[in-house]
């Protein structure tokens, strides 16, 4: 089975950056799509961000601007890098792919937004 293995998080004061990695642990085969979503106490898990193997890009509204994916999807890895965080970003950040055939999700890295 392959494994997404997210490192990146970790705690930043307010306007702060941090940047996140995501790679899989093998080839994941017929792969389309990957991006990150994040889930906050209480709330359900949110897209944050995605990439495709043709390069489109999506965002959600509460992060353009700020947030950045990029990707080398033909090594099957994904970054994020977070500008300008808010206390509102705090939450578990998940790695995602999807294949023609599979759907992938990493464990999740912590991020704290707080002074």
């Amino acid at each position: 089975q392959v494994q997404l293995v997210e490192s990146g998080g970790g705690l930043v004061q307010p306007g702060g950056s941090l940047r996140l990695s995501c790679a899989a642990s093998e080839t994941i085969s017929s792969l389309r799509v990957m991006g990150w979503y994040r889930r906050t106490p209480g709330k359900q898990r949110e897209m944050v961000a995605t990439i495709t193997t043709s390069g489109r890009i999506g965002y959600a509204e509460s992060v353009r601007g700020r947030f950045t994916i990029s990707g080398d999807l033909a090594k099957n890895m994904v970054f994020l890098q977070m500008n300008t965080m808010k206390p509102e970003d705090t939450a578990v950040y998940y790695c995602h792919a999807i294949a023609v055939t599979d759907i992938l999700w990493g464990q999740g890295t912590e991020v704290t937004v707080s002074s």
